[in-house]
């Protein structure tokens, strides 16, 4: 009985899966985007076409959450994918742990990785653009005593184009402490695009300020 209703359930989502290719154990199935929709196993999201076939295998780096301090006052302004992995213009938000940090980067309908997971905070794809926060590293000296380098983090605000190529500089740099206790909450990204060559950046007295595409600062 238990069988039956799993095709049942198959043939009424999937209506052009045949028999033999048929998914079972499915926690979660969630709408389609550009053509393809993300199916749950446990920890772990695939995604399939719309004939229920496959495309990109299980796998655990999928950003399918928000992890912003619920206690911020601070809101993302973009649209993002809450509570299920998604492509938007052909690229999905992939995360990688470094030293317990996220990292955030990108992959294209393959499953392939086009954008390394470098940055710590990313924006979906739209308008032909993302927002991501790139960290940069400023050795200041070093610790004798320790036989250490002494360092300075710092992030930008920055818009990336489908490849990855910086496009506009938003603001920044801001200071960062880059360890794991310190970005258990990654940084909010504010600014928007408003069109494909234009964006609505947050200033320090939360006013706004637009930027054209051809700005260089």
């Amino acid at each position: 009985m238990k069988n039956v209703f799993i095709l049942f359930v198959c043939l009424i989502v999937f209506p052009n899966l045949s028999v033999g290719q048929i998914i079972e154990n499915i926690d979660k199935i969630t709408p389609f985007h550009e053509e393809f929709a993300a199916v749950r196993k446990g920890n772990t999201w695939a995604f399939i076409n719309t004939n229920g076939e496959i495309v990109i295998g299980y796998r655990d780096d999928l950003v399918w959450s928000t992890d912003v301090d619920p206690k911020s006052k601070k809101k993302n302004l973009y649209k993002e994918p809450i509570s299920y992995p998604a492509f938007y213009e052909g690229r999905c938000l992939i995360k990688q742990m470094i030293n317990g940090i996220y990292y955030y980067g990108y992959i294209d309908k393959t499953g392939k990785t086009i954008i390394e997971p470098e940055y710590i905070n990313a924006t979906p794809f739209e308008k032909g653009y993302a927002i991501v926060l790139k960290v940069s590293k400023e050795e200041l000296g070093k610790n004798d005593l320790l036989h250490k380098k002494v360092v300075s983090y710092s992030y930008d605000e920055v818009v990336i184009d489908p490849l990855g190529n910086i496009k506009m500089h938003l603001q920044g740099p801001e200071h960062l402490v880059l360890t794991k206790e310190k970005m258990k909450w990654r940084p909010v990204i504010e600014s928007y695009l408003v069109s494909p060559g234009l964006a609505a950046v947050k200033t320090k007295s939360n006013g706004w300020k637009l930027k054209p595409m051809s700005t260089s600062d």
